[in-house]
């Protein structure tokens, strides 16, 4: 595979933001806990228990034992010198007796070592019990998010409600590839509109808590037409529509697209009223733009799924492009394309921005590509920031190498190499290239 070089700029790209400007790393509680037996089970626990469902055949009920290492990692983050951390909360382990305890320990730790704390408070470790197919999985959200904000609110700062509600919908929802499963096709949309009402209910319990800082962290990339052929651009404009606008619209603008809201369940109305609760940022998960054309008529292997030809849509390949070992395309453009089109759909709706998450996967220590892919994209969101865009800060995916999904631990996405035999840390050389960076600020 093709790997980018690393650029001949002799300024580090960090030098160019503004001294306030937020730098941080983001990490998933169930990618990287482990320590399962210390709370009730999730739905992923339920799928890995499933042979196949994982690539490598592997649970995160180890991964990377940050549960009993946090001291360690925190101290790591302290040495990189960023200015923040993006963890989650498990809501499995809130549900277990002294499972909030962890995260008081780790909001403490954080605090002593001048690291600013961001929890998430979905990322997508579900408990069992509980189905975004159902309205009342909203209100037991909500109920959860007030009683971590009443432990942890006088420590945390800013909050984020949910990550990436588009992927946990396609993913685990319509296509199966994810936890908890799901094969609904399009009768998955209700789990979108659970989740957009969920945020909504857990943005009022956080300001009922006192919270002043509040933002969702959504996926989004730019979806290019295979062609211009009038299918093709039917078929992009329709994927941009289910991958993007979903969930950035009734967030921003207080309505679904055309034609959507009448997909949804219940009093749509009303649950826009709550969805469209005022942001004080909006977080967007970058990775790549997807090129985009009319169904093909036969099944698609794309980026590790496989794509059932009844879609009304294809994906295809990006070429011309470095791809990382997960195979994606790397397309530092493509985040200020994203950006300056944000702002410019959503205008004075859209309120600072935040990249909550930006990252590649590709393996060894000495991970040159990895600052070739960290140094374009920093550039490239500085270009969006000097067109006009306001953001605020930029969080790296991820800090440590650890379970990643249905891929198991086959992909390496982390600053710092872990060993998962005898979880031994190793920052690699990205870790090093950051931490300069930020040592140069000022």
């Amino acid at each position: 595979m093709a790997k980018n070089p690393v650029p001949h700029q002799t300024a580090h790209p960090i030098s160019q933001f503004p001294a306030d400007f937020l730098w941080g790393v983001s990490t998933s509680a169930h990618q990287i806990e482990g320590a399962a037996d210390t709370r009730e089970a999730s739905v992923w626990d339920a799928f890995t228990a499933v042979a196949g469902q994982v690539k490598d055949g592997s649970t995160a009920a180890v991964a990377c034992d940050h549960y009993h290492r946090y001291r360690e990692d925190v101290a790591l983050l302290a040495g990189l010198g960023v200015d923040a951390y993006r963890f989650s909360i498990s809501w499995p382990r809130v549900n277990s007796p002294g499972g909030l305890d962890f995260y008081d320990r780790l909001v403490d730790e954080l605090c002593a070592a001048g690291i600013r704390p961001v929890p998430t408070l979905f990322h997508w470790d579900l408990p069992v019990a509980e189905d975004w197919l159902t309205r009342d999985t909203a209100s037991r959200f909500a109920e959860y998010v007030s009683v971590v904000a009443a432990r942890l609110g006088d420590r945390v700062p800013k909050w984020i409600t949910l990550n990436e509600p588009a992927e946990h919908t396609l993913l685990g929802h319509a296509l199966g590839a994810h936890a908890p499963g799901g094969k609904l096709l399009f009768d998955a949309l209700p789990a979108a509109h659970h989740q957009l009402l969920g945020h909504g209910l857990a943005v009022q319990a956080l300001r009922a808590s006192g919270a002043r800082d509040i933002g969702v962290a959504n996926s989004h990339g730019p979806t290019w037409p295979a062609s211009q052929d009038p299918a093709d651009i039917e078929a992009a404009d329709f994927y941009d529509l289910l991958l993007n606008r979903l969930f950035a619209d009734p967030l921003l603008l207080g309505e679904y697209p055309s034609g959507l809201g009448e997909l949804m369940p219940g009093d749509v109305a009303a649950d826009l009223k709550v969805i469209s609760e005022p942001l004080d940022w909006y977080g967007i998960n970058y990775y790549a733009p997807t090129r985009v054309g009319a169904p093909q008529g036969d099944e698609i292997e794309f980026g590790g799924l496989t794509l059932p030809a009844e879609l009304p849509f294809s994906v295809r390949e990006i070429e011309g492009h470095p791809v990382t070992d997960f195979g994606w395309p790397v397309v530092p453009a493509g985040l200020t394309e994203l950006l300056t089109a944000f702002a410019s759909r959503y205008a004075d709706r859209l309120p600072p921005i935040l990249i909550t998450e930006n990252g590649c996967s590709y393996p060894g220590i000495d991970d040159q590509a990895r600052i070739a892919y960290l140094d374009t994209h920093l550039r490239a969101l500085h270009d969006a920031m000097r067109a006009g865009v306001d953001v605020r800060g930029y969080f790296v995916w991820s800090l440590l190498d650890n379970f990643e999904w249905a891929e198991g631990y086959t992909r390496r996405f982390g600053l710092i190499h872990v060993d998962f035999d005898t979880q031994t840390r190793t920052p690699k050389a990205s870790y090093a290239w950051l931490r300069k960076g930020l040592r140069g600020r000022g």
